[in-house]
């Protein structure tokens, strides 16, 4: 297992991809030690379709199987460890290689903001503080451009082009770098944030990430989803989520925009 971890990582798998495949693996090596499966080459198809039965027959603790895309996400490692066991030269088959996936459920998302409900989020921060200023910049961003929470942590000042009106995305999803439109008035407010606060936080040595806490460290992905967590429960809207919330609600109001503009033609 390490092994395989090591190769991903070599081939610049996102160190998120790897740790959850880390988890998933562990698992299926445990339910392999109880039933006296210590080596890979010990595996056959018939053992791996009872783990999957297993994991169909699964209940967590409040009672409830886990979901298809759930079952799916722990079968999806082992399917891919397997693969690379084989080409690696270390099994002369994959066992594998025709097991059924369970089917993805295509959900839509819980909540999605109306217009109104959005502007109450974003008119929540408490802007006669410095971190209420950042804060109200990073809601703007999400809601312009519905962008991830992990690409808004990286951006770094040269990536807002205030002239074009865009923001280079660098790495984001698949590794790839794009390029996304954003609003005038997200771009304000990044604009006051960059003059009025970022420089009272940024550090002698400076890396230029645009987000900063008041220690001058790029925010980290988990207090960046309970900032906005919290936001969104302080405008007392009804409803619940974070950084993900925005980018549904994007997603939704640019196709229900443009909806309304075709069928007005």
């Amino acid at each position: 297992m390490h092994a395989f971890l090591a190769w991903m990582r070599e081939r610049n798998y996102s160190e998120r991809t790897a740790e959850s495949r880390e988890v998933y693996l562990r698992m299926f090596i445990a339910w392999c030690d109880e039933r006296g499966i210590t080596r890979p080459q010990e595996v056959t198809r018939p053992i791996i379709e009872r783990y999957q039965r297993y994991l169909f027959l699964y209940r967590k603790k409040d009672g409830e199987p886990l979901s298809n895309r759930s079952q799916h996400t722990r079968l999806t490692p082992i399917r891919a460890w397997f693969r690379w066991l084989m080409k690696s030269n270390r099994l002369l088959y994959n066992p594998a290689a025709d097991i059924d996936m369970p089917r993805m459920e295509r959900r839509l998302p819980k909540h999605v903001l109306t217009t109104g409900e959005a502007e109450q989020v974003l008119n929540t921060p408490d802007l006669q503080t410095d971190a209420g200023v950042r804060d109200r910049a990073i809601l703007e961003t999400l809601y312009s451009t519905g962008m991830r929470r992990m690409e808004l942590v990286g951006l770094k000042l040269f990536d807002v082009d205030l002239e074009r009106g865009t923001l280079m995305i660098r790495l984001g999803k698949g590794k790839k770098d794009r390029m996304v439109p954003i609003g005038e008035r997200a771009l304000a407010w990044i604009a006051r944030y960059r003059d009025e606060v970022r420089p009272q936080w940024a550090l002698a040595q400076d890396d230029g990430i645009l987000f900063l806490t008041m220690q001058g460290e790029a925010l980290s992905l988990n207090r960046l989803t309970q900032m906005v967590r919290d936001y969104i429960e302080a405008a007392q809207i009804g409803k619940q989520g974070s950084c993900n919330l925005f980018r549904h609600t994007m997603a939704t109001l640019m196709l229900e925009n443009w909806s309304d503009t075709y069928l007005q033609r």
